[in-house]
């Protein structure tokens, strides 16, 4: 079962006793509360983010560039035995996955499908990311390649999580490009508080990997 955000539930809660006595009849209170909730579970949020908003892509978007970061750190906590490594991939893994049901009980509370009706990518058209002429970048920031993610899997040792931390770095500086974007272009507050925090958050982390990189011997990640 998806996760699904409180907030809305509890604005979308029956009036109280209280709050209707004197006022309104209570049959009548019933059949307003039952089609507002029927309403509601249609159409999603009132004043609920379209298809096609920022919003949307966003949540979906990054829904999908999460499940990859989780891949990788449960293949590298898999792979190590280096303590602080192997506590740094189980907050990735668990916090990104978390993010996922987090937004994609979003979708579902606006009435949205996991995948909308426009490529991938295509919010981000317009916003300064280094595309092409404007428009939505050709592939998703940060996103490793099917090679690597096998080159990964196939890794052990100390060269496993090298290479981990070089993928995750990178994974996470285009994350924070899409966290970026999505604060500057969404319309709902819960998602442009979401993308913000999620920018900080992946920012930290890239310190953090630099800093082990260079304890395993090897460059740290320019920005």
């Amino acid at each position: 079962m998806v996760p699904v955000d409180n907030e809305g539930a509890e604005r979308d809660a029956p009036l109280t006793a209280e709050k209707t006595r004197r006022t309104v009849p209570l049959p009548l209170t019933v059949f307003f509360v039952v089609a507002a909730l029927v309403a509601g579970f249609v159409l999603g949020r009132p004043g609920h983010p379209l298809d096609t908003s920022a919003d949307a892509g966003f949540l979906r978007d990054m829904s999908t560039h999460h499940a990859q970061a989780v891949d990788m750190a449960m293949i590298i906590y898999d792979e190590t035995d280096e303590p602080r490594l192997k506590a740094v991939s189980y907050d990735i893994a668990r916090t990104q996955q978390a993010q996922i049901g987090r937004m994609q009980g979003w979708l579902v509370q606006w009435g949205l499908t996991a995948r909308g009706s426009q490529p991938p990518m295509t919010w981000m058209a317009g916003h300064d990311h280094g595309g092409p002429s404007g428009g939505a970048p050709d592939r998703m920031p940060g996103l490793a390649t099917d090679e690597q993610m096998r080159s990964l899997a196939d890794a052990s040792g100390t060269d496993a999580e090298i290479l981990f931390l070089e993928l995750m770095i990178a994974h996470h500086k285009g994350g924070i490009e899409m966290a970026e974007a999505g604060a500057d272009l969404a319309g709902d507050q819960m998602v442009v508080t979401l993308a913000g925090g999620m920018g900080t958050a992946q920012q930290s982390e890239i310190d953090l990997m630099n800093d082990m990189l260079v304890e395993r011997g090897a460059e740290p990640v320019d920005d």
